[in-house]
C-alpha cells in the first residue's frame, strides 16, 4: 500500500515538476514561493485588518502574528526534525530545480502549513475572502511541488496541518470577539 501511494506521489510530482515545466511558470513560481513577496501580503493584510476590520480585525491583526509562529515552527522544528524526510530534490536524480535545492527535510512543506492556516483563519473571520485565501494558498502551495521542493503528499499534509491550526485560533479570535462584544453590550446597558 505504500509503494502505491508512493507511486501517486511521484507521478503528480513529475506532472508539476517535468510536464508542465516551462520558463514562464519557473519565473512566476519562483516569484510566489520567495518567502519576501509574501510577507509583505500579509503584512498588508494585517494592516488592512487592522485599520478598516473594526474589533474582529484588530483581534485577527494581533492572532496572526501568533498563527503564523506557532504553524512555522510546528512545522520547521517539530515535524520536519521528527520526519525526517529528503526533498525531492536531494532524494531523485532527474529533479528539475529553478531556484536550487536545499538541505532541509521535506514534510511537511511550510510554505503549505503557512499559508492554509492563514487562509483558514482569515476565512473563518471573514468569509467573502475566501475564494482570494485559498487561491493563493494553493498557488504557493504548487509552487512548492512545481520547484521540485515538495513531494504533493507534503503539500497537502501541510495544507492539513495548517488548517487545523487555523481553524483552532480562528475559535480563539471568534471567542475572543464574542467576549468584547457581550462585554460592550453590558457596558452599553448599564
Amino acid at each position: 500500500m505504500i509503494d502505491f501511494l508512493y507511486s501517486i506521489d511521484l507521478a503528480v510530482f513529475y506532472f508539476f515538476n517535468h510536464t508542465i515545466s516551462v520558463g514562464f511558470l519557473d519565473k512566476f513560481f519562483g516569484f510566489i514561493t520567495n518567502v519576501n513577496n509574501w510577507y509583505i501580503v500579509y503584512v498588508i493584510l494585517i494592516y488592512i485588518s487592522y485599520k478598516y476590520g473594526g474589533k474582529r480585525g484588530k483581534i485577527a491583526a494581533v492572532l496572526t502574528i501568533f498563527l503564523i509562529l506557532v504553524s512555522d515552527q510546528f512545522g520547521a522544528s517539530f515535524l520536519k526534525p521528527l520526519i525526517h524526510r529528503l526533498r525531492p530534490c536531494n532524494a531523485l536524480t532527474d529533479v528539475l530545480t529553478p531556484l536550487g535545492c536545499t538541505g532541509s527535510f521535506s514534510f511537511p512543506s511550510n510554505h503549505a502549513l503557512n499559508n492554509f492556516a492563514a487562509a483558514v483563519f482569515f476565512y473563518r473571520l471573514f468569509p467573502k475572502l475566501k475564494t482570494a485565501l485559498f487561491v493563493v494558498a494553493s498557488l504557493i502551495a504548487i509552487s512548492r511541488v512545481y520547484l521540485g521542493l515538495h513531494y504533493p503528499s507534503d503539500i497537502v499534509g501541510g495544507a492539513l496541518i495548517g488548517a487545523g491550526i487555523g481553524y483552532l485560533f480562528s475559535i480563539l479570535a471568534l471567542k475572543i470577539d464574542e467576549f468584547l462584544n457581550r462585554k460592550t453590550r453590558i457596558k452599553e446597558s448599564e
